[in-house]
């Protein structure tokens, strides 16, 4: 069966691997990234039904007009990934500077709230619909040098796993692990080292037929997308 996903922070990494996986089997996806140049290169690759906007997730403004026209458009999604996310460059907690730490809890914590705020009334009044919200392993764990990354998907296993409660039966809200990818923001991390990691080609392999079998039944577990 062919379903509707909405994806934010679709423009590179694992967002740009699922959009055009789920494309390639049959899926109408729905997305969002802050660039502007990559969005217009989404838009001229997959054409309609398939819609990209360019926007801000920590711009709750921004975030209610994309969904408000798209709901009016399309109908509420079937499947709803919340992956737009940054990291901090490395440094101990005290030299992070407040600005940059102030930004990723917009992007990584409010980004998620604004998206959930603006789509998911649609999706309940509808009666389906699963919510995925990409944690990490550094939701569920901790590391020196990344505290407002560790602190910002922490608060997305407990956002999720609250929002689980209070989603009436037949949806679900899942945080997601999705491992240790070599993406950009693991090189930012791990410096060289990433390109020991899954490649992003390999985990969407994985990972795409992993979310399209989520159900109901998963609802508020703490997953991780299996290697």
């Amino acid at each position: 069966m062919t379903k509707l996903i909405v994806i934010t922070g679709v423009s590179r990494g694992l967002g740009q691997a699922m959009t055009e996986q789920f494309i390639q089997l049959g899926h109408t996806v729905v997305g969002c990234a802050r660039s502007q140049a990559a969005v217009e290169q989404l838009n001229e690759k997959f054409g309609s039904p398939h819609k990209f906007t360019a926007l801000d997730v920590a711009d709750e403004a921004q975030v209610m007009n994309w969904a408000k026209q798209m709901l009016s458009d399309y109908e509420p999604p079937d499947l709803l990934i919340n992956n737009a996310a940054m990291i901090n460059h490395l440094a101990p907690l005290w030299e992070i500077p407040s600005e940059d730490f102030s930004r990723l809890i917009d992007v990584n914590i409010k980004g998620v709230a604004h998206v959930i705020r603006h789509w998911v009334p649609a999706m309940i009044e509808k009666g389906t619909g699963i919510i995925v919200n990409f944690s990490s392993g550094w939701g569920r764990s901790t590391s020196p040098q990344v505290a407002s990354y560790c602190a910002s998907k922490w608060a997305i296993e407990g956002l999720t796993r609250s929002l689980a409660q209070e989603l009436p039966n037949g949806m679900a809200a899942i945080p997601l692990n999705p491992g240790i990818i070599h993406t950009k923001m693991l090189e930012v991390c791990y410096g060289e080292d990433a390109a020991n990691y899954t490649s992003i080609q390999n985990w969407v392999d994985h990972a795409v037929p992993f979310l399209l079998q989520l159900s109901p039944s998963d609802n508020g577990k703490p997953l991780t997308v299996p290697d």
